[in-house]
């Protein structure tokens, strides 16, 4: 500095040169925090400490670059102060510009949101900068409407190029949005469908704030696009990205003289509001003198003891159909939605004597009125009609399942009840049910009046407690409910039908293509089914077919998809016995060993990597077991 102020030159290579030797020998954190706060201070309010910085930055090697600037990102308060550390480093210097513009965004993706406004902040602080932040904003959104890129990438990377975006939107002037307000438009169309087409609810929510937001941005005087979603803290932070204020808006709090002129522009507007708020206050009442008629006069009827007419609920299933099918009154109708799975609960021999026609009924039903939990009710139904006869009607809903003209949902409902109805035919029946109450084990009848009539039985037990002794006592055992499993005969009908057709596309069905969402609610379906199946008799072969069904889409590019087909693993390692395992499945294990150990290095999904670690820990835990059983 001395130097600097006498006239004289000098260099300060070295000292760059060393801060990069230093940074990328892992001291960035060391080096850097004691350095940034201090030329923080010194380039407050010297313009020739700030020109000593920007040499020391500019004159590191490019080798050692990245480490610098990463660590300047990371470790400075405010975008503000990066502009007044860095200068125009980015437009200088190439590698520094791939680090922030390329790197940091769209290579990595573990830095903190407040690095990223600062990174994006730094961008538009200056207007050699500002054609770098709307680069920077272009490959960000080919990113995020890229297919392969939602595909393929983990869901927190997804949510760091959205931040990004979001940052990068709010920083833009009206003149940039107008130049480019085409390509945004192009952007958004394009990647609010790949993240539409997702399975993932969280990536499909992504979409639509970025999309909210672009459309906002763009068109600021018509309509824009609103989606349906759950409001949270994570889509209340993201939203608040769009309406930050600039960094160089950012001021701290003000001294006393200069909070009472901000002050004294205040009250202008509060004494206007108060004046609006009386003259809205007085209003009403002169209007309500004005409003008074007759009507005050009239007395109330009473209605205290009227009662609601209430619609008779149907008896019998047939009249069920037939309200179901051709009735014009709502009422009726609808008293028979609400009553028909206790009527069929009630009465399993008229209901299998329509069993199938009755689920046809119901998977087609639609809602005629606005009936408070419509979609429930009617899926009971169907659960209670294939509990009550499970044969025919999971043939008929299989087999319906790769019909045509059948809508998506209707199919995820033919899922939704098998799996119900599996789960219920899979549980012991309760106490109650299995069991006469108040019935009495067999016991010899004594006569009465006889001397023997006595409670000798207690008399007996009290003798034989009192001269016991024990040195602990354990719980008492508490006698437990047993039943057939009623899955056990039917778990091949709800199996089988599903796992056959998968790759067969119809001209409205494509599960292998477009219709992948779907294809991932089967593949959960199945993983359940094999899991309720342990202890049946078709286990085994349930078991084996799944192997190969899991085989045949191990490698599919949804992430959904993924994860059900790891979850089956999970339940065939669950149900099929260990012995069965290794005597009829020992090749198709050995290559789901080694899939497992590719997805758990290689997969970008955290759950799939979860799921399939878990898998290999329950495999290795089964080779323990059978190690240690005597031969």
């Amino acid at each position: 500095v001395c130097f600097v102020l006498g006239g004289l030159d000098c260099s300060i290579s070295f000292v760059s040169q060393v801060l990069g030797k230093v940074c990328v020998q892992g001291r960035q954190k060391e080096m850097l925090s004691t350095l940034v706060p201090q030329l923080t201070d010194l380039t407050k309010s010297d313009c020739i400490w700030q020109r000593i910085c920007w040499r020391l930055v500019e004159c590191v090697p490019d080798r050692w670059m990245e480490p610098v600037v990463l660590g300047f990102v990371q470790r400075t308060p405010g975008a503000d102060v990066l502009s007044r550390l860095l200068g125009n480093l980015v437009v200088k210097n190439k590698k520094a510009q791939f680090v922030v513009t390329q790197k940091m965004l769209l290579l990595q993706y573990s830095h903190k949101t407040a690095v990223l406004q600062n990174l994006l902040g730094y961008l538009s602080l200056d207007s050699l900068r500002r054609p770098l932040l709307i680069k920077v904003l272009q490959e960000l959104l080919e990113t995020w409407g890229s297919s392969s890129a939602v595909k393929h990438s983990p869901p927190e990377q997804q949510q760091y190029i959205s931040k990004a975006i979001l940052i990068c939107l709010s920083h833009l002037k009206e003149p940039e949005i107008e130049s480019c307000r085409q390509e945004l438009l192009t952007s958004m169309m394009e990647g609010v469908k790949c993240h539409l087409d997702s399975s993932l609810p969280q990536i499909r929510r992504l979409g639509m704030i970025v999309a909210e937001s672009i459309s906002s941005k763009i068109n600021t005087d018509g309509p824009v696009l609103k989606f349906q979603y759950e409001e949270d803290d994570e889509t209340r932070e993201l939203k608040s990205f769009l309406m930050q204020t600039p960094p160089f808006c950012v001021v701290p709090s003000l001294p006393d003289d200069e909070n009472e002129e901000a002050d004294a522009a205040v009250p202008l507007v509060l004494k206007s509001d108060k004046k609006l708020h009386a003259a809205a206050a007085v209003v009403p009442d002169k209007e309500s003198d004005a409003e008074l008629d007759s009507d005050d006069d009239l007395v109330p009827y009473d209605m205290s003891e009227d009662k609601e007419l209430k619609t008779k609920t149907p008896l019998y299933i047939r009249d069920c159909i037939e309200v179901l099918t051709g009735c014009e009154d709502v009422d009726k109708w609808e008293a028979t939605v609400k009553a028909l799975e206790s009527l069929i609960r009630k009465n399993p021999a008229a209901t299998r004597e329509v069993s199938v026609e009755l689920a046809k009924i119901l998977l087609h039903l639609e809602e005629k009125t606005c009936i408070e939990g419509f979609v429930e009710l009617r899926q009971r139904a169907q659960v209670a009609v294939l509990t009550t006869d499970p044969i025919p009607v999971a043939k008929y809903l299989t087999s319906q399942f790769y019909s045509l003209n059948y809508s998506l949902r209707q199919r995820m409902d033919i899922l939704d009840v098998l799996v119900l109805a599996a789960q219920e035919l899979s549980c012991p029946k309760s106490l109650g049910k299995t069991k006469q109450s108040g019935a009495q084990k067999p016991c010899i009848q004594l006569l009465p009046g006889s001397d023997s009539s006595q409670d000798w039985k207690r008399i007996v037990d009290e003798r034989i407690k009192s001269k016991t002794r024990r040195f602990a006592t354990g719980q008492s055992q508490v006698e437990v409910a047993s039943s057939p499993n009623e899955f056990n005969s039917v778990a091949g009908h709800f199996f089988f039908p599903l796992i056959q057709n998968f790759d067969r596309p119809l001209t409205t069905f494509d599960l292998l293509g477009e219709d992948h969402f779907v294809l991932g609610r089967l593949v959960h379906t199945l993983a359940i089914l094999m899991y309720l199946a342990v202890n049946t008799v078709a286990v085994t072969a349930m078991g084996k077919a799944l192997l190969e069904f899991v085989w045949a889409l191990r490698l599919h590019t949804d992430s959904y998809v993924r994860q059900g087909l790891l979850s089956c693993i999970s339940s065939i390692l669950h149900s099929v016995p260990t012995e069965h395992l290794l005597e009829d499945m020992t090749e198709e294990l050995l290559e789901t060993l080694s899939w497992l150990g590719d997805v758990v290095e290689k997969d970008p999904d955290g759950d799939c990597r979860r799921l399939a670690l878990q898998n290999l820990l329950l495999m290795e835990n089964l080779k323990k077991k059978l190690n240690t059983v005597p031969s």
